[in-house]
């Protein structure tokens, strides 16, 4: 573990207070407009508890508790060209996961002038934030990921390459909360 992932990782700790409550508190969290911060709301809906729904049009990400609830969080979502619907699995989650920008973000992203690595290692500077959950159909890696930002005021926008993307306190929570094998909508 390198100095910077021990650095955030002790951030991650003090933002949970040591025993699993979040406390809005750090960089640009409590600066998340209200109807993007993490809540219970009310949710009626036919599917079970641990099912993931992201609204993609109201940049809203719900965790079915059942009985008619769900835990909300503010996402971004793709930007104009690059939003998608469908039904997915978590295949495989990371904590301060390695970002391998595809080659075609790559030439894209070199077509602006800006040059991407081919690959970064996790930390508090690595789009993907703190943690990734890897979004798979039929066994197969769709290249899109619900995973954390270090930018908060992404969240509520479109922002994204197709990516759900989540302040890293609550991509964190949620981590905690969707096993490998979670049913994933967007919608």
């Amino acid at each position: 573990m390198t100095a910077e992932t021990a650095h955030a990782e002790n951030f991650l700790k003090l933002l949970f207070q040591g025993n699993g409550t979040f406390q809005p508190a750090g960089p640009g969290v409590s600066s998340l407009p209200s109807q993007y911060q993490r809540q219970r709301v009310r949710f009626p809906t036919n599917e079970k508890a641990g099912t993931i729904v992201i609204d993609a049009n109201n940049k809203f990400l719900y965790l079915v508790e059942g009985n008619g609830t769900a835990m909300r969080y503010g996402v971004g979502v793709g930007r104009e060209g690059f939003g998608w619907h469908g039904t997915v699995k978590i295949g495989r989650k990371a904590e301060w996961p390695t970002w391998t920008p595809p080659p075609e973000m790559r030439a894209r992203e070199r077509k602006k002038g800006r040059i991407l690595p081919v690959s970064m290692e996790g930390g508090p500077q690595n789009p993907l934030g703190a943690r990734a959950m890897y979004l798979y159909d039929g066994g197969r890696d769709t290249m899109y990921r619900i995973h954390g930002t270090s930018e908060p005021w992404t969240i509520g926008h479109n922002v994204s390459s197709g990516c759900i993307r989540m302040v890293n306190a609550d991509v964190s929570d949620l981590y905690e909360r969707a096993p490998i094998g979670t049913k994933v909508i967007v919608r």
